[in-house]
């Protein structure tokens, strides 16, 4: 660290997922916007940010500029195609190795590794050794909580070993909220003070309240209630009991329900759902409009009467931060941060549970607005303080806490 302007050199990765990869897809989703916000913001504010992910195509080039002097970096490991994760787990030591090369190569120094996701962690172990830097590490989903709640493919004993080995091995772990710190301590025995809790941020300037009837006209919708979930194709996001949820509206105010997200990796998943949309007489209502650009997204929000998160896990909560951004409400189940992100009856409500009868009952008030959800800009306001400015600046402080105890210890 540059002990006179006091600005961090930081080695960001992201092994199997690429910030600028495809949102919605199977391994690309909110870490993803994460990631990239978070660099571009550290570089804005003076450091100096470079994220080292897989080549997952031949055609990637090695450098692409993320904004605002942020840098992404693709490292080889096994074959320049997209590798299921758990068999990624065997290239993690070439990953490794190569960007070490790279380094050396072009002579590069870095105060600290950030390292995100379990497989990254794994990196990010063997860089702090080499370099002699501290290592601070961020999971967003853990494996031994997907596999509580039963729900979906259940996560390989492999990844519950490393991510506990991870806890003891860093120098600091970053928790989204208070709720995933304590998730850490009570799964993998983390002591306390080595966790530091900062919550993820919103693009206030990419999420912003637009005319409705001007992005329905652009996103050739009708005049009708619309209701919106993004995310990923997966059985945690809970897309089932939201559409269980709708067929319970369809009697009174029968909106139409638009689904962003999914890749052909969940032809299968996407398939199973479009079933269950035809067998509750719902495919006049639904559409699946697959995987959207990053920066269209503030189109759909904008269109949409509601968002809804019907998810079983969430690690932040990162779509209701961009829909209230947007002057959205958000009707949430109980997961991730959204009882802080969400002010209850005045810019959404939180249900203790994904149940379809909740959802349905509380979408119905929003839409028939018998409740007393605040106007667009009083519920972006609500918001404020999720800024990636102000995310950034509490990352910096955690980066710079660790920075120090390793200068101290040095001398």
């Amino acid at each position: 660290m540059n002990s006179e302007t006091n600005k961090l050199r930081i080695a960001m990765l992201s092994v199997h997922s690429c910030p600028v990869g495809n949102l919605g897809a199977k391994d690309t989703g909110g870490m993803s916007v994460y990631i990239r916000e978070l660099a571009r913001e550290l570089c804005h504010q003076g450091h100096t940010v470079d994220v080292f992910t897989r080549v997952h195509d031949p055609a990637d080039p090695q450098i692409i500029d993320l904004g605002e002097g942020a840098r992404l970096i693709h490292i080889k490991a096994g074959q320049e195609m997209d590798i299921h994760k758990l068999a990624l787990y065997s290239y993690l030591p070439d990953f490794a190795c190569n960007m070490e090369r790279y380094r050396k190569d072009n002579d590069l120094e870095y105060d600290l590794v950030f390292s995100h996701y379990w497989l990254s962690c794994w990196v990010g172990k063997y860089l702090q050794i080499w370099w002699h830097v501290p290592h601070v590490t961020m999971f967003h989903t853990m494996g031994a909580i997907k596999n509580g709640i039963g729900i979906g493919e259940e996560e390989p004993e492999l990844r519950i070993v490393t991510e506990r080995e991870a806890v003891q091995d860093s120098h600091r772990i970053i928790a989204s909220t208070e709720r995933e710190k304590e998730d850490i301590i009570r799964y993998y025995g983390a002591i306390p003070d080595k966790i530091g809790v900062v919550p993820c941020g919103v693009n206030r300037e990419l999420f912003q309240i637009m005319d409705k009837q001007e992005a329905r006209l652009k996103l050739d919708l009708d005049d009708e209630k619309i209701l919106l979930f993004v995310g990923r194709i997966d059985p945690l996001k809970g897309v089932e009991q939201l559409l269980k949820a709708v067929s319970r509206l369809k009697d009174t105010a029968n909106p139409r329900l638009i689904i962003i997200g999914g890749d052909d990796d969940d032809n299968d998943a996407i398939k199973r759902l479009k079933e269950i949309t035809e067998e509750m007489d719902l495919i006049d209502r639904v559409a699946f409009k697959g995987m959207i650009k990053h920066k269209e997204l503030p189109l759909y929000y904008n269109a949409a009467d509601v968002t809804v998160v019907p998810s079983y896990y969430e690690s932040f909560g990162l779509v209701a931060l961009e829909s209230l951004a947007c002057g959205i409400p958000v009707v949430a189940a109980d997961v991730g941060d959204m009882r802080n992100i969400i002010r209850q009856g005045e810019t959404g409500y939180v249900l203790p549970h994904n149940n379809p009868e909740g959802l349905a009952d509380k979408i119905s008030t929003i839409l028939s607005g018998t409740g007393n959800i605040k106007a667009a800009p009083v519920i972006r306001e609500s918001i404020k303080r999720y800024d990636w400015s102000n995310i950034a600046g509490a990352i910096a402080r955690e980066l710079y806490k660790v920075s120090r105890q390793q200068m101290t210890a040095v001398a």
